[in-house]
């Protein structure tokens, strides 16, 4: 064995818990004089990403209008910039695009399938992933499907009369009534009265109720209303009410009835036999198979729903139903909560309590008749499932621990309504944030199941498409890592040949094109990610609290509610008690009864699958069931801590046999009473200060952090991960658009117990070891939308962290700058001179796209040791170039160059390059429909800034 050799077992079998001590002297001093360099595998991914680990893009093939060479050109296009993977997702083709002489070809066509080739063929030569999207648009569906194979939706039309009158309808004014105006109807649809109720208001008693159903059949319906207030009640199932959102030929139509198991085995097995009939194996072409958002308006009823309801639950659902109903709109929102009846609280609790138990049974029916099926038809095939496990008549917990790959979202729109990286608002869980509330779910569902691809539909862009900017969409896709998301699926690259008019087909998305200015620098965006989710997916996300959300309580007062955006939720505030534990150096997950109920307690930790909690946040929790409850006494009693946010439970789930539970619900609740050290109750901030309030229960009921953040702030993030080579690590961002945020982060005496810190540079793709402290802390200066990964590994020599100073000695300001702006679609060029940088939507080139090069001259006497450059702030993209010599390009945070060894004793020239957006110019297109579709036709948009701001200055650092 040579020297070497030995030298690098010795160093493996340290890290396996052998003491360093054990090494020779002559070894010894070799590990410590950085002889040689250990390179973790983790490290090495890092450095070198895998097509998995590298972002995906949303590939929309418009309208199937696809050629075998065009599907080439896209896919080396997206390879050059970096992407590692394409989501295939046909889509209507849109409707303001010119067609050119393209035809659409069938889904699931054999010559459908042949373009399919193409792309997969191409893809493994260039190296690239390869999903396929289940059907086309969404939910999915076909022109074929018939009878209980297509959605239905029960929903209740109420008509409020005042008596002694008689009132005659006929079923077409009670179906109109009815109808729910979801967004893109099935006009093949049918009606069907199920029950017919007059109903007092208020309702005090259900002995009340007129049961009037002997007329549903009938022509014209005659209600005798008595002398009061009055509401007539007709419950109105609606056969395949909905049709497919951008279905492409072949699979638009009325959507699937997710609810029967036959007729979504024999779509899927339909789709995967026509394909491999025809290409061989899927397993042999793709990753995943995909499932976009279940976005099913409401659909809640199948042929044996009734059936299904009294088996699970134990009595017969229908007298009652109509009252558990609201009026509902587009994606099945709720549209007025006070359509019926009022109710006394007796009769309300009652109908709570059915209104729960038909919600539970959809989703259990959608669990087992859907995913499950779904999830084992992938596993047959051979390959993932991935899968968007939520919408409306969903667990989103439960659902997501069957897919091999849960996805959230995030979205741009943010920007425009609640004005990401400017605002993080407590009054509306939307407000400056980028990831939606479902994320935290995906993620959740995704650490109880041992997974660790979490991805996300990223930066979904249904508004700003010319306007998103490299940078912006680095800063809502932090927030997603912050919300537990590992990679990402970016929305999107629509398939559009190099002919089209410009902007070419655009169905949706932040406009990946190479039409747009950023298009050259996007692989550095694509870099970045790529490194951060090379880590991120070979690590486990540390959370040792579990969060109860209170959705029981919502389902059971509200139902369920459209996801990811519920118009409302019961407890707006209850999604910033996670925050606020990430925020403040914690890790959480959330829970569900579900989850509780089947968990094991040991040694004073809630465990299931691979996680263990020895902490657990109920949120305004007042329903839950017994044996959750009776699980969670078990764990106090072995010694866990139980807090209760707001309120306690107090009542039981669902109807039958309640009062029974209900009395075990106190009973548990008492007990639980009696240890007042490890079951405490919380009182929510007046104000939603949950930042604040937080670190106030922390430092109470020491519940100790693995770092702590001497100033924490909203916008301030971090998740820990541990990878497998027992690697510490740690994200850590500042989600501010515009300022800085200075801070000092002091990581727990855990983490240094032969362990050190290390920078690694998710731009570069280098490290630098990091200096503790005593204490083990260390000042951090992050500049907007920057962030940070510190790495603990076994490794202590090293090149020292040494980032560069955004301020520093003998400042000198460079003024008198030649300005050119080259027009990056109509050709121009212009000149004009600034004697100080400024925004140009203040000048006459305010609807300028292009490079703004601006270039000056100065004059340093003497150098310093370390030259620093700052641009100050930058509306684009900057590329630097010092007495010719390219200095690099900064696209995002503190424009900031080292220019050691470029700058000269004496005159220097200076050269920034400024690459603006397309946002501004494309408004300024009257004639062209696209362009004003997405700058004037969905919202208008406000301008933007673009080029150097500045101000430049040149300091020693």
């Amino acid at each position: 064995m040579d020297r070497r050799t030995f030298l690098i077992r010795c160093a493996a079998l340290s890290a396996g818990g052998v003491l360093a001590a054990t090494l020779p002297s002559w070894a010894q001093r070799a590990l410590e004089e950085k002889t040689l360099r250990f390179d973790s595998d983790l490290y090495r991914r890092f450095t070198d990403p895998a097509s998995t680990d590298r972002p995906f893009v949303r590939w929309w093939w418009n309208g199937d209008r696809v050629k075998a060479d065009e599907l080439v050109r896209e896919l080396r296009l997206l390879h050059a910039a970096g992407v590692g993977g394409v989501e295939i997702n046909p889509v209507k083709f849109p409707e303001e695009a010119d067609p050119l002489d393209t035809h659409p070809l069938r889904w699931l066509s054999p010559e459908w399938i042949d373009m399919l080739k193409a792309a997969f063929d191409e893809a493994k030569r260039l190296g690239m992933t390869c999903d396929l999207i289940v059907g086309s648009g969404w939910p999915f569906g076909a022109e074929y499907l018939e009878g209980d194979e297509r959605g239905q939706v029960m929903v209740v039309a109420v008509k409020k009369l005042e008596g002694p009158a008689t009132v005659v309808y006929s079923p077409f004014e009670l179906f109109l009534e009815a109808d729910p105006q979801v967004n893109n109807p099935y006009p093949g649809r049918t009606m069907e009265l199920v029950s017919l109720q007059l109903v007092p208001d208020p309702l005090d008693d259900l002995a009340q109720i007129t049961d009037l159903s002997e007329q549903k059949d009938l022509d014209r319906i005659t209600v005798e209303v008595p002398a009061g207030s009055h509401a007539f009640y007709a419950l109105v199932k609606v056969h395949g009410f909905m049709q497919v959102i951008n279905g492409v030929p072949g699979a638009n139509g009325p959507t699937l009835n997710h609810f029967n198991a036959q007729a979504v085995r024999k779509y899927l097995t339909r789709m995967s036999g026509a394909i491999e009939s025809r290409i061989g194996p899927l397993r042999d072409h793709i990753r995943a198979l995909f499932i976009d958002g279940l976005e099913l308006e409401g659909a809640n009823w199948s042929d044996d729903m009734r059936e299904e309801f009294i088996r699970r639950r134990g009595y017969d659902p229908m007298e009652l139903l109509p009252l558990t109903m609201y009026k509902t709109g587009g994606m099945g929102n709720v549209i007025d909560y006070r359509y019926g009846v009022e109710m006394g609280d007796a009769v309300r609790g009652r109908i709570d309590r059915v209104r729960y138990d038909f919600c539970r049974t959809q989703a259990e029916l959608i669990d087992e008749r859907f995913f499950v099926p779904y999830s084992e038809w992938c596993r047959s095939l051979g390959v993932l499932s991935r899968v968007q496990a939520y919408g409306r008549g969903v667990h989103p917990l439960g659902s997501s621990l069957h897919c091999d790959i849960p996805e959230g979202e995030s979205w741009t729109t943010n920007w425009l309504k609640h004005r990401l990286g400017e605002e993080m608002g407590n009054e509306d869980y939307r407000r400056g944030r980028g990831y939606t509330m479902i994320n935290k779910y995906m993620s959740s569902g995704g650490h109880l199941a041992g997974r660790r691809t979490i991805s996300a539909e990223d930066m979904t862009n249904t508004y700003l498409v010319f306007t998103a900017t490299l940078e912006f969409l680095k800063l809502g896709s932090d927030h997603s890592v912050f919300s537990g998301i590992t990679h990402s699926v970016f929305h999107g690259f629509n398939y559009s040949p190099p002919e089209a008019p410009f902007p070419g087909w655009i169905r949706y998305g932040a406009y990946y094109n190479e039409n747009n200015t950023w298009w050259p620098y996007l692989h550095h965006f694509m870099d970045y990610k790529g490194r951060l989710s090379a880590v991120l997916q070979q690590a486990d996300m540390y959370t040792d609290i579990g969060v109860l959300p209170p959705l029981s309580d919502m389902w059971s007062t509200m139902g369920m509610q459209n996801e990811p955006f519920p118009e409302r939720t019961n407890v707006p505030w209850f999604t910033l008690v996670w925050e606020a534990i990430h925020k403040h150096g914690n890790g959480c997950d959330y829970l569900s009864d579900e989850i509780i109920r089947d968990a094991a307690v040991r040694g004073g930790k809630l465990c299931y699958g691979p996680k263990a909690y020895g902490t657990v946040f109920l949120v305004a929790v007042e329903r839950m069931h017994s044996e959750g409850l009776e699980r969670l006494l078990e764990f106090v009693r072995q010694g866990g801590r139980l807090f209760c946010v707001d309120r306690q439970p107090c009542l039981s789930l669902g109807w039958n046999g309640h009062e029974a539970a209900d009395r075990r619900v106190r009973e548990l609740v008492r007990q639980l009473r009696g240890y007042p050290d490890r079951f405490i109750v919380l009182e929510k901030p007046a104000d939603n200060d949950f930042m604040g309030w937080y670190a106030g229960v922390q430092r109470q009921y020491a519940l100790t952090p693995y770092l702590t953040f001497s100033d924490p702030d909203p916008f301030l993030i971090q998740n820990r991960y541990t990878a497998d080579g027992g690697e510490e690590v740690f994200f850590i961002a500042n989600t501010r658009l515009y300022e800085p945020h200075r801070t000092r982060v002091t990581f727990s005496g855990e983490l240094l117990r032969g362990k050190y810190p290390w920078y690694w540079d998710l731009m570069s793709g280098e490290r630098y070891r990091m200096e503790l402290d005593r204490d083990g802390g260390i000042d951090l200066d992050l500049g907007p939308a920057e962030s940070m990964l510190i790495v603990f590994d076994r490794n202590r020599k090293g090149p020292r962290w040494n980032p560069l100073p955004d301020t520093g000695g003998n400042t000198l300001v460079l003024k008198g700058w030649d300005v050119g702006l080259h027009h990056a679609r109509e050709g121009w060029t212009r000149t004009m001179r600034m004697e100080e940088p400024a925004d140009l939507r203040g000048t006459e080139y305010v609807n300028f796209a292009g490079d703004v090069v601006y270039r000056t001259r100065f004059t340093v006497e003497e150098l310093p040791a370390r030259p620093v450059l700052n641009l100050g702030r930058v509306a684009g993209i900057a590329e630097v170039a010092l007495n010719g010599r390219p200095c690099g390009v900064r696209w995002c945070g503190r424009r900031l160059y080292d220019l050691t060894g470029l700058l000269h004793a004496g005159e220097n020239t200076l050269e920034v390059k400024v690459t603006t957006t397309l946002g501004n110019y494309m408004r300024t297109l009257t004639d062209n429909p696209t362009a004003q579709k997405w700058t004037a036709g969905r919202k208008t948009q406000p301008e933007q800034s673009m080029g150097l701001i500045g101000p430049v200055t040149l300091y020693a650092g």
